[in-house]
């Protein structure tokens, strides 16, 4: 049976590895970025961002699908809350969390019915099978487009992955919501043996993702160096050391030996999510660290020669002025080499989603008018901010930054498009916060994964 996967944009790993499983299966598969190919029977949509949910041409893609024919099916972390998914896009099933499980029988079979981690809709009923437990992490090599080697993702062709789980309670993050709290990592093997792939399909640069990779291996509540450390140098013997890099970490778990290592077998980076300089914000976001931590960690890296990139969030809700100046002065005080900053978006199933939906909208910086010194350009409190600390941030990176010009409107207008999405996803959760659990299913509720036994 010939079958397509689409990854909307970019190729995602999750959609090479739902490739690979179904070519395993006996699939004649396509990867694909967009929607021009021709229809298949059965496709399968890798879906990584809400935004996805809002795309007419997502939606027009899937209606045209099903009205020849074509088996629709959807995935990826918008599944969260598949009665979202199955509202707004209207596939044939949701592939509720890890796929693996579920694609192979999906293609076989050709009905959500009855299979584990699916959600469907039957005559206005949202159906949603049990959960399939979280099984081991071997599989089929990914199937690895052609040009690969044309992909930059943050200076990346690929992000594979070495485990599942995180640690962190982060309120603004899917991960342990996703994959949950369990550390489950892949053989040091497996993974090399992709890595070996995606160089012999052309990719120049790889990097490890998983949440923080340093995790790799985690077990009984120790860290495991040795393994990331014997992780890295294959990975550095095969792609070269100037290729690999390893960027995600929590400011919590690092060690001389892990910065060494970043140090000797990846291109010298790490990246931080520090996201506030607020103490009181970080404990709401459930961050387990204070911002003291992060500028230890910053200076950690400084010592073993690594460059430093942190990112940021602003307009949490219920932030408050002094709130935002503390971030302010972080990062006067600890120079980054680069900064990524972003306004607080609810993802669906996070405890940041339901605090947006509790908090009014009067109170919220997404949605107050901003009154400072920006007011002539009509922006909100959270777009004001995303602007200004765009502004400081360039000034205060080791290496400043000239901000005049196309820099300047480039801030403006990416505060402006994350201030409108957002509040786009402010609708669709408010959209359907109401439906959570109102219809029967077979694990006896509809909404979250996490509800069904």
């Amino acid at each position: 049976m010939r079958a397509q996967v689409i990854s909307p944009g970019i190729y995602t790993y999750g959609a090479m590895v739902i490739g690979g499983l179904l070519r395993s299966a006996g699939a004649s598969v396509t990867l694909h970025r967009d929607f021009s190919a021709e229809l298949p029977p059965v496709v399968f949509l890798s879906l990584y961002s809400t935004q996805h949910l809002l795309d007419p041409a997502i939606r027009d893609y899937i209606s045209r699908a099903r009205e020849s024919g074509t088996k629709c099916y959807v995935g990826g972390p918008v599944s969260a809350v598949p009665e979202m998914v199955l509202g707004e896009l209207d596939p044939d099933a949701v592939v509720i969390g890890e796929g693996e499980p579920v694609v192979a029988s999906l293609l076989t079979k050709g009905s959500p019915d009855r299979i584990p981690g699916t959600a469907y809709d039957r005559g206005g009923e949202v159906v949603i099978n049990p959960p399939v437990p979280p099984l081991t992490l071997e599989r089929p090599l990914p199937f690895i487009p052609d040009d690969i080697g044309s992909q930059d993702i943050r200076g990346a062709n690929v992000y594979i992955e070495t485990h599942r789980g995180c640690l962190g309670a982060c309120s603004f993050c899917q991960v342990p919501r996703f994959f949950g709290r369990i550390i489950r990592s892949r053989e040091i093997e497996d993974i090399l043996a992709e890595v070996r792939a995606f160089r012999e399909k052309g990719a120049r640069r790889i990097s490890i993702s998983g949440g923080t990779g340093s995790l790799y291996k985690y077990k009984n509540g120790e860290m495991d160096p040795e393994s990331f450390i014997t992780l890295l140098s294959g990975m550095a013997d095969i792609m070269g050391p100037r290729n690999v890099s390893a960027p995600d970490i929590r400011v919590d778990c690092i060690s001389d030996e892990i910065l060494d290592a970043i140090r000797k077998f990846t291109i010298g980076w790490v990246f931080f999510g520090i996201e506030s300089g607020s103490d009181r914000i970080l404990a709401r976001m459930g961050k387990g660290v204070t911002s003291s931590r992060a500028a230890d960690a910053i200076a950690a890296c400084r010592q073993h020669g690594l460059a430093v990139a942190g990112s940021f969030i602003v307009g949490y809700p219920n932030e408050e002025s002094d709130d935002y100046e503390q971030t302010k002065s972080f990062i006067a005080d600890y120079p980054l080499d680069d900064l990524f900053i972003s306004i607080a978006e609810p993802l669906p199933s996070t405890p940041l989603a339901s605090l947006a939906m509790r908090t009014p909208r009067p109170e919220n910086p997404l949605f107050m008018a901003h009154t400072g010194e920006y007011r002539p350009l009509n922006l909100t409190e959270a777009e004001a901010r995303f602007f200004d600390l765009s502004l400081h941030g360039a000034m205060f990176r080791t290496r400043p930054l000239l901000v005049a010009g196309s820099a300047y409107d480039s801030f403006l207008a990416e505060g402006r498009k994350q201030g409108r999405e957002i509040r786009a996803v402010y609708d669709i959760l408010e959209k359907y916060s109401g439906r959570h659990g109102a219809a029967s299913s077979r694990c006896g509720r509809v909404g979250n994964i996490q509800d069904c036994p």
